[in-house]
């Protein structure tokens, strides 16, 4: 698990900060090669990336009040017929209402990255790490008509991944422990089913990505505000940024199941 800070980054003032979007760079300032190696990398297997991570970790926002989302990527299986496409089922989860999803991956371009760091004290620098890259798809996860407030999330998806010595793609956490890192950013909306109108949704790894600035306040974790406790964060705040056990508890529930 990740450590969680102990503290919240106090701003000034919040008016400043939302004018802006933060947690937008999921690179870290790794540089990247334009070149699009999709064809390339398509024979090997992300899978096993998008459903590494635990839930309490994966962290997301529906609509502009920032209420909080939880999805939980259950199974992955890339497409036999297709190495572009990879067929995904999960859960969602808002305000206590799960409800089930089925859709697709389908990946758009892969590229390499030049790292410079390689961890605290560069720790996996000698790890025997090939490659790295970026994996940029679009995904489209439709909801079990059959249950109740559902609908489609569609959007953007970025993971950061490398090779190993052995030649296995790997989910790179290599600089986990820096300063906003994230990695899996879905970006996009969810829209009801027969409704006209769609919600913001997004979510990732250890951060919310792409959001605006006074929404998390953590320096060097995520913290969220205290404003939109009410939207859901109140139980993640009280877990890791107050040590509460009851709302560990909660945080820690297998609620997919």
């Amino acid at each position: 698990m990740k450590t969680i800070c102990s503290f919240i980054f106090i701003v000034s003032s919040f008016s400043t900060f939302s004018q802006a979007n933060c947690h937008n760079d999921i690179l870290n300032g790794e540089k990247i090669y334009e070149e699009n190696k999709k064809n390339v990398f398509l024979p090997y297997d992300f899978s096993d990336l998008w459903s590494k991570t635990d839930n309490y970790n994966v962290l997301g926002v529906l609509g502009d009040d920032f209420q909080r989302i939880k999805v939980k990527v259950l199974t992955v299986v890339k497409n036999t017929n297709n190495p572009e496409e990879y067929f995904v089922y999960g859960k969602s989860n808002v305000k206590g209402n799960v409800c089930d999803f089925i859709g697709k991956i389908i990946v758009e371009k892969i590229h390499e990255t030049k790292r410079e760091q390689f961890g605290v004290d560069n720790q996996a620098k000698d790890a025997g790490i090939r490659i790295q890259g970026l994996l940029i798809a679009k995904y489209e996860f439709f909801e079990n008509r059959n249950q109740s407030h559902t609908g489609v999330f569609t959007g953007q998806l970025r993971t950061k991944w490398y090779i190993n010595k052995d030649n296995q793609v790997k989910y790179d956490d290599i600089n986990l422990l820096s300063d906003g890192y994230f990695n899996n950013a879905f970006e996009g909306s969810w829209t009801m089913y027969n409704a006209p109108k769609s919600k913001i949704c997004k979510w990732a790894d250890y951060r919310v990505p792409n959001i605006a600035c006074d929404f998390d306040l953590g320096a060097g974790e995520f913290s969220p505000n205290e404003k939109y406790f009410d939207k859901g964060w109140l139980s993640y705040a009280k877990a890791f940024l107050s040590n509460d056990e009851q709302y560990k508890n909660e945080e820690f529930a297998e609620w997919w199941k």
